[in-house]
């Protein structure tokens, strides 16, 4: 078919329907696009905590999940609020009848009727109040549940780019382990090939050389690992680049928050206490709404309607004008016995109460025990790092005695091996405690309410 001019090819139905369907379903395609494929958009390879966080608050799933319960929520907050207002119904009604009237003759008569109904609630005790109240109350709980999941986001983000952090550290002391390794066995080697070293001294000195390398490996392939982590619980794609910036310090300065003070600053701050304190709202609403029962409800009703049937000899419009009526009433519904419903659902809102005042007690009790708990790690995690750090710092210095001594040849291989496995040991605890104390330190911060930052 040929279309004259674009107006007539605008109003073609085919195209209209067309168009229709790309303005509606094309903005809907683009959302779904970007929300199955966030990645698309991803540019940065070396990522720094903050826009680890920032892209988790946007992408993760848990969240996300829980962002769509709150819109749901919202929804059935209008619902409830329309509940409100007056509904409006049509019915319309034909009907043809096959019949043989008193002369044997088969009829077809036809009949309709049409009819507009509408209803209000005036008076339930005050159940839809109560329901819009209760309403607010779930919209705010859902958006707490999703404050609560970006901490628990925040801290398993946190702990994993400190992991990573970790990681590195151990390569760079490793690598320097293997480069000062080799430049012994180098100098062994000379010196065995001169005769002012035995064949074992040389071969021991191998060994330690290849299991520094292990050792180095090891470092590596902790690495690999703890980034990968990390890209699985940023959802990151599997083929993209990734690494992280490591900070020039991690320990906090300062003196350390009382922990009476933190408790009382987690309580008042965290969406945990805030989302159980409005659970108790919600369930004393429910006892309420309960309690409506035992009283009546009045409602507010009318109708506007008509009907027609031919065989009557008056005309369609003149049956319409002759059969419409009109009402107006109100209706009264006054419980008396209702089978012991009212009683136990008013019983069961009690025990709802009394369950959530408990979930509110056990969720206050819980996190004030984390808080000292948390407290604590701190305190052995900074007591280790000292402890760790002098360790490092005075085996460092035996160390790097015993491989002076070593150049010289005033010490043996074996004495030079043992101060070397107790650097080593040494330099492992004192990174792990320095990233452990790091952790521990923002943890208990978050439970303050403070930003995590490196």
């Amino acid at each position: 078919m040929i279309l004259s001019n674009w107006n007539e090819y605008i109003r073609h139905p085919l195209l209209k329907a067309a168009i229709v369907y790309l303005i509606v379903q094309l903005p809907v395609a683009v959302v779904a696009q970007n929300a199955v494929l966030p990645q698309d958009s991803i540019t940065p390879v070396v990522w720094d905590l903050q826009q680890c966080l920032d892209y988790a608050m946007k992408y993760n799933i848990q969240l996300n999940t829980l962002r769509l319960t709150k819109l749901s929520s919202e929804q059935n907050l209008s619902l409830s609020k329309a509940a409100k207002l007056p509904n409006l119904t049509a019915s319309l009604s034909q009907n043809v009848t096959g019949e043989k009237d008193i002369t044997n003759a088969y009829t077809t008569p036809a009949a309709g009727s049409y009819s507009v109904n509408s209803s209000v609630t005036l008076y339930n005790g005050g159940y839809l109040n109560k329901d819009i109240q209760q309403k607010k109350l779930l919209v705010n709980v859902a958006g707490l549940n999703v404050d609560q999941q970006a901490n628990n986001i925040v801290l398993t983000i946190t702990q994993a780019y400190l992991n990573i952090l970790l990681a590195k550290e151990n390569i760079v002391y490793m690598k320097d382990l293997v480069s000062t390794g080799q430049a012994q066995v180098i100098q062994a080697q000379q010196q065995y090939d001169v005769g002012s070293l035995a064949l074992v001294g040389l071969i021991e000195l191998q060994a330690q050389l290849a299991n520094d390398r292990y050792l180095l490996v090891t470092a590596q392939n902790t690495q690999r690992q703890n980034i990968l982590n990390l890209k699985q619980i940023l959802l990151l794609p599997t083929g993209k680049p990734f690494d992280i910036v490591s900070p020039d310090t991690l320990l906090a300065a300062g003196l350390l928050t009382p922990v009476e003070v933190a408790q009382k600053e987690a309580l008042d701050t965290r969406p945990e206490v805030k989302s159980s304190d409005m659970s108790v709202d919600v369930s004393k609403l429910d006892l309420a709404k309960a309690r409506t029962g035992y009283l009546p409800v009045l409602t507010a009703g009318g109708t506007l309607a008509s009907s027609y049937l031919t065989g009557t000899g008056i005309g369609y419009f003149k049956q319409l004008d002759n059969n419409f009526y009109q009402q107006l009433g109100v209706t009264l519904s006054i419980p008396i016995f209702t089978r012991r419903v009212n009683k136990t659902n008013v019983e069961l809102a009690k025990l709802e109460v009394q369950q959530s005042e408990l979930n509110l007690l056990n969720t206050k009790t819980t996190l004030s025990q984390e808080v000292e708990q948390a407290y604590i790690g701190v305190l052995n995690a900074q007591s280790q790092y000292d402890a760790a750090a002098e360790q490092f710092k005075y085996t460092q210095e035996a160390y790097r005695i015993s491989s002076e001594e070593l150049k010289i040849g005033s010490t043996n291989i074996v004495a030079f091996l043992q101060q070397k496995n107790l650097y080593i040991q040494a330099l492992q605890s004192y990174i792990q405690a320095k990233y452990t104390a790091a952790l521990n330190i923002r943890i208990y911060d978050f439970y303050r309410g403070v930003p995590v930052k490196l």
